[in-house]
This record gives C-alpha cells, structure tokens and sequence, in this order.
C-alpha cells in the first residue's frame, strides 16, 4: 500500500477511517486509543499507533469532546468587580497557578468576571447551557448564591476558599486559622502590648478565620480581646486608609497593626506615616498574602505567606477529578475534597 504521507485521500487531512484501514482495524478501535482506552491489546495500539504516525493524523479534538458530551473547557469565575481582580496580586497569582497546571492538557481556560448582577444574569445563562466542563470559584461571599446554581446545574465545580465550616462544595483553602495565630504571636514574641487588626470582609469566611487566629493568639498569650480593635475593611487600600484612621481613633497608644491583606496594610502604612509614626519602631505592621507588594514595600512587609499558586494547582487537580467522576459531590462524600495547605510567616523589616 502506498504512503498517504500526511494528506488522506482527498488530499486534506488524514481521516480516523484512514487509520483504521492503514492499521487493518475497526474505526471504533483506533477511537480507544486515540483516547487510551486500556480495552486494546498492545499489538493493535502499535499497529494504530504506528498508523497514526505514517499518516500524520491530528485528531479532532472537537469532534472528540462533543461526542464525549464535554467542551474541553473550564471557566475561572471572579465574582468581583474587574478592577478589584487587576488591583489585587492574590487574583493574578491565583490565575499563574491555574494555568501552569492547564499547561499540560488541552482544557481551555475562560476568565468570567461576574461583580454586577448583569454580568450574574448572563453568567448563568452561560452555564446553564452547559458550555463549560467545570467551574472554578475564587472569591466567594457567603450570600453568593454562584455556588448552588453550579449544584443545581450538577456542573463540576471547585471553589477557592470555603463558604463556612459546612461547605458541601469541593474548596481548596490555605490555614487563615493558623496564619492570624502566627501573626499576632510573632507581634507579642517582639514586645508589642496593643495589637490591633484590619480584617477583611467578614462575609467571607477566610477573614472571619483570621480574625479568630488574631483572637487565639490573644487569649494564648494571656492577653485580653478587645473587639473593639478589631475593624472590618474590603481587602482593599482605601479600606485599610479607613480603618486605620478609625484603629487610631479607638486606640491612640496602638504599637502594632495585623492587617488581613497585604494591600489594607499598605493604605494602614500610608495613614501612620502621614500621622508621624514610625514603621516599625513606634508600629510594628504585619501583613496577609505574602505579595509582591510586601516585598517592594518600604520597609519590607512582614506577610504571612498563602500558597497562592499551589492553591490554583490543587484546585486544577480536584476539579479534573470532579469532571472525571461527574457523580454528585455528596454522593461520594467530601473527605479528599477539602484540601487546606498551610500559611507560613515570612519576617521582613516591618515588624
């Protein structure tokens, strides 16, 4: 038999029937091992495999998913406004780590801003005509109601960060809990009396974990909890400028600031600075996320360092499982499917 090269008999692109008569086997044949399907003897997969390698065959991953009932395609949902995703490095480090571990499959990725009920509105049409394989959720508010439209749609889905205690969701999450212990043990270990916290949002539950570290390493060491020197803000600079100012008001004699996100603590710095105090020889500031900004911050931030990157990872990986696996979450119990990685203190100039 002649060589067709790489162009099939019509003089395009290689056929799957092509193969099949290359390899002297059925069309259905050389579909299980396109697709790597263990049902196959080892002389037929180098007969096809062979085939495939003569001809030149690229097979037609379209076809393949559509048959498969899958798009081969995952949609990152930040139900953010876009100008707190660009502003803020935990969402673009979130977004390298989901790549890198996309990388090596032929999964698409789609970045869906969902911050006003529109954009919630279209998004949910999206989904549910099923355009996406799986869902991964990064910033969720308690309230966000993403979640259970994503259970009612049984569209596999991973969320960044747990709803509360009782999430039913596969999340991967990092130690918030231990990160605010380390960081308010790590203030009272350099001498510091009057420790004060710029929390984050408390509707979502990583912030409420860190405030309950800052308390614990409170009553730990002894000291007394004082809620009145613990101020929500947004994870943003100007929420950090505002209870700060508020901080400082409530607590004049204040030596040291636990601020639940690297960005608060750099609006923290820029009030105690425009007010004379000195970092960190009057105020001891520690920050949350271990970001870029921490490093380039004058003086270097103390940060309690999340895994940002290897959060993406693990959420990659329990999300292909899902969509491998597309029985309901409860189902098959949440055991493996609640991943927390650990926080780590990372001490710079600042405290």
């Amino acid at each position: 038999m002649a060589s067709h090269g790489a162009r099939g008999r019509g003089g395009g692109r290689p056929t799957l029937e092509e193969v099949a008569a290359r390899a002297g086997v059925g069309r259905g044949t050389v579909s299980r091992v396109i697709n790597g399907s263990p049902r196959v003897s080892d002389a037929t997969r180098a007969a096809v495999e062979a085939a495939v390698a003569e001809l030149g065959y690229v097979p037609n991953t379209a076809a393949r998913a559509l048959a498969a009932n899958r798009t081969d395609a995952i949609a990152l949902v930040v139900p953010e406004p876009e100008t707190r995703f660009f502003a803020e490095p935990y969402f673009s480090d979130m977004l390298r780590g989901v790549g890198a571990e996309l990388s090596d499959t032929e999964m698409q990725l789609l970045l869906i801003f969902a911050g006003s009920d529109r954009e919630r509105q279209r998004l949910a049409q999206y989904l549910a005509a099923h355009r996406v394989d799986g869902v991964l959720l990064v910033s969720v508010h308690a309230d966000d109601p993403l979640p259970d439209l994503l259970s009612q749609l049984e569209i596999p889905a991973v969320i960044s960060g747990r709803r509360s205690a009782d999430e039913t969701l596969p999340s991967v999450d990092s130690d918030n809990y231990g990160g605010g212990r380390m960081a308010v043990e790590h203030l009272i270990a350099r001498g510091r009396q009057r420790i004060v916290h710029l929390a984050g949002r408390l509707d979502v539950f990583g912030a409420q974990r860190r405030v309950d570290g800052y308390r614990e390493g409170l009553s730990g060491a002894g000291r007394e909890v004082d809620d009145r020197l613990i101020i929500p803000g947004d994870f943003t600079e100007e929420g950090g400028r505002r209870a700060m100012t508020e901080l400082l008001a409530r607590c004049p004699d204040l030596d040291a600031v636990f601020a639940g996100s690297d960005v608060m603590a750099a609006g923290a710095r820029q009030v105690l600075r425009e007010l004379g105090r000195r970092i960190p020889d009057d105020v001891a500031l520690v920050g949350y996320d271990d970001s870029a900004i921490a490093r380039h911050m004058d003086p270097p931030l103390t940060s309690v360092r999340q895994p940002i990157e290897e959060m993406g990872r693990a959420m990659i990986d329990l999300l292909l499982g899902e969509i491998a696996d597309r029985r309901p979450a409860v189902s098959r119990g949440l055991e493996k499917r609640q991943v927390v990685l650990p926080s780590e203190l990372v001490v710079r100039a600042s405290s």
